[in-house]
């Protein structure tokens, strides 16, 4: 099974919104949060850091989401703010604008109430991994009768560091409506940690840990409402599809937008008075302060003609700060 939620992400529609990085379970060896979202109080869309809330519509449209996963650190610890922004979110794109939240606390019922009325549509427990398997008659199994009583559609998404029987139980008895498996990855935030704690990579691959992969999709792997989330789909679908339709949002006549969701252009430094007296129609080009960009096959034509001395091609990735993947001089 594959929730509302995760259909927008496999599409690339959902925004990912970093609201807080401070968390109280400190003792998770397997956190992927680098240095510059691990304890900060800093907000993030996507890859943006969010200096007021224009940032955040801006950069939904900009991606032409279809919804937004909120994220932390832990969300509930900073619940007004999440709370500020899920209405934010709807205010501005409407109910059917689909969020969902990740948290690794229960919470209790103000704060369901307070996260429904909002405008969240999806919760998504992650409970602590040193009570898998005796997590029925605590506080994590009332939360999630609560969460659907306030209006949310409760689930659990958990690491795959190993098979658990008990969450099969959950969605059996109508606790949860699905449980996410993402496949045990290593980063930059938690290598270490992870070394120690005894895991280690795939070989010949960059995030994915040796290990409990094939255990769990024996144990877990046919119930219908479990979703294995591999680390091949995260890198190489998710983010190419959510690049692709930012690209294709904010591209330009001329921009090509490439299967990597990335954009090309050509570049060069001429009089813009150059391209009037060539004749080049305004759509396929356009003038900087001290360069003018074009279609890169264009340029490309004109210099092999002699109508322009040099110039390069650009390949940039589509988001705010046009981080520029490669370029390649064209004379």
């Amino acid at each position: 099974m594959i929730s509302k939620g995760c259909e927008q992400c496999a599409k690339g529609g959902k925004m990912v919104l970093f609201v807080y990085g401070y968390c109280d379970q400190r003792d998770c060896f397997y956190c992927p949060l680098g240095e510059n979202r691990k304890n900060v109080t800093d907000v993030y869309a996507n890859e943006r850091l969010v200096e007021d809330d224009d940032d955040v519509i801006t950069e939904a449209k900009r991606m032409d989401a279809l919804g937004t996963s909120i994220t932390g650190g832990e969300p509930q610890e900073a619940l007004g703010r999440t709370c500020h922004y899920l209405e934010l979110l709807t205010e501005e794109f409407g109910e059917d604008h689909h969020t969902h939240l990740y948290t690794g606390i229960p919470g209790g019922r103000e704060n369901m109430r307070r996260l429904s009325e909002a405008g969240l549509d999806e919760i998504r427990f992650h409970p602590p991994l040193e009570q898998w398997g005796d997590l029925h008659g605590t506080e994590w199994e009332e939360i999630l009768y609560i969460a659907r009583e306030e209006g949310l559609t409760p689930a659990f998404e958990i690491p795959g560091i190993r098979p658990e029987p008990e969450f099969l139980e959950f969605l059996d008895e109508g606790a949860a409506d699905f449980c996410n498996v993402n496949e045990f990855e290593m980063s930059d935030g938690n290598y270490r940690r992870m070394q120690e704690a005894g895991f280690e990579l795939k070989e010949d691959h960059m995030s994915a840990v040796d290990g409990s992969r094939d255990e769990i999709l024996e144990v877990m792997g046919d119930h219908e409402k479990v979703y294995f989330c591999t680390s091949v789909f995260k890198d190489a679908a998710q983010h190419r599809r959510r690049l692709k339709r930012m690209a294709r949002t904010i591209r330009r006549k001329f921009d090509e937008v490439t299967d990597d969701g990335t954009l090309v252009y050509g570049k060069t430094e001429v009089d813009p008075n150059r391209f009037v007296e060539l004749g080049v129609p305004e759509e396929f080009y356009t003038v900087k302060s001290n360069h003018v960009e074009v279609a890169w096959w264009l340029l490309e034509e004109m210099i092999e003609e002699g109508d322009l001395a040099s110039g390069e091609i650009v390949e940039q990735y589509p988001s705010y700060d046009g981080q520029v993947v490669e370029r390649t001089p064209l004379a």
